[in-house]
């Protein structure tokens, strides 16, 4: 259970830490990660955050690393 507990706490502390980002990166007015792809045709849009798809992966990747590190 103590274990449980940490790792709650732990993905608690990230999502404020990523709110937290996400407030600033707002403010400062960036409303796209470069790699992210926007196709317009008329009355039709098609959006694909590939940028943003490749640091959440890299994010994850990390964090399942570290709670599931087996030694």
């Amino acid at each position: 259970m103590e274990a449980l507990g940490k790792g709650l706490l732990g993905i608690g502390i990230f999502i404020v830490v990523l709110g937290i980002v996400l407030l600033v990166v707002a403010r400062l007015g960036i409303e796209r990660i470069p790699g992210d792809i926007v196709w317009r045709k008329g009355n039709f849009t098609v959006y694909a955050p590939l940028g943003l798809m490749i640091v959440v992966s890299i994010m994850l990747t990390i964090i399942l690393n570290l709670f599931f590190n087996r030694r």
